[in-house]
């Protein structure tokens, strides 16, 4: 017995020894869609007997494949941009590729839309940046030298645009900007986040009610206030709902708007926090969107 167990122990040894490294991808985005199913022969079941005694063929085996009957030619890809000071995210929607993070870094880089850059969105990454590999979640990066260029702060939060952009993919839980670099991950930058922060809709999509509205926030007691205007900044819709956590910590909000309006035209989300001092509107978010027409 002692000779079959280590006799088993060092086949075991061997095996290990000859598996193949794990090295990572570049995943798919989480909205990607997923693979076809590659065709598949299945074999033909036996012959049917019938009552006369006589067994009549079985019909033939399908070779048809199975394919995936609405498959998206399309993903949707998180960006994470800057705005006075701190990140801000919007989306994207781009022809679909296993290279989600290297389409990502490109995007971030060729910087915001006409519409993202009229609500004030810009970006500081230069082009170039390279996803070297992504080994247990960690992303290790091939920067240029002008990735370091600026005061710490403006450093700081060129990283933290990388950091969230690549975190949104289930391959990547921190971002190393070079082999010798300490990895970070969001937690690391959590600060560049403002009070309110909305991931959903996002700047210049057509939206159709209820609208929902969603994204995280750190604000008194939790309350977070969401308004619609119309082009001409008349409120048309209101509402308010609780974020997951409550003052002194951030967590996710979700609510469905109702609005009334007459005809399609552009408009704004505004979502807010409601003073505890004087009932003001602070930390306001404000993005434009095309706002459809309501049903009644």
């Amino acid at each position: 017995m002692r000779r079959l167990a280590a006799l088993l122990a060092a086949v075991t040894l061997l095996t290990a020894g000859c598996a193949t490294p794990r090295s990572g991808t570049l995943g798919p985005a989480p909205t990607a869609a997923p693979p076809t199913t590659p065709a598949t022969t299945t074999a033909p079941p036996p012959p049917v007997p019938t009552t006369s005694g006589v067994r009549t063929p079985a019909p033939a085996a399908s070779t048809t494949p199975t394919v995936d009957p609405s498959p998206s030619e399309t993903l949707t890809l998180q960006l994470w941009f800057t705005r006075g000071g701190r990140i801000v995210p919007t989306r994207r929607a781009r022809p679909n590729t296993v290279a989600t993070s290297a389409l990502a870094l490109s995007e971030l880089a060729a910087g915001p839309s006409t519409a993202e850059a009229k609500a004030g969105l810009t970006t500081l990454l230069p082009a170039d940046v390279d996803v070297v590999r992504i080994v247990g979640g960690t992303a290790t990066l091939r920067p240029p030298p002008s990735l370091g260029d600026g005061d710490p702060g403006t450093v700081r939060l060129r990283r933290a645009q990388v950091v969230y952009t690549l975190t949104q993919f289930p391959t990547v839980r921190r971002v190393a900007f070079s082999a010798d670099e300490r990895p970070t991950g969001r937690g690391d930058y959590a600060d560049l986040l403002a009070p309110v922060v909305v991931t959903d809709p996002a700047i210049g999509q057509r939206v159709t009610g209820p609208v929902t509205v969603a994204g995280t926030a750190d604000v008194y007691e939790g309350t977070v206030s969401i308004r619609i205007l119309d082009a001409a900044g008349r409120e048309v819709g209101t509402a308010f709902t609780t974020a997951g956590c409550g003052t002194g910590c951030r967590g996710d909000y979700r609510a469905t708007v109702a609005y009334r309006l007459a005809a399609t035209q552009p408009g704004t989300i505004e979502v807010y926090e409601v003073s505890p001092k004087d009932g003001s509107r602070i930390n306001v978010v404000a993005v434009p969107v095309i706002v459809t027409a309501s049903a009644s």
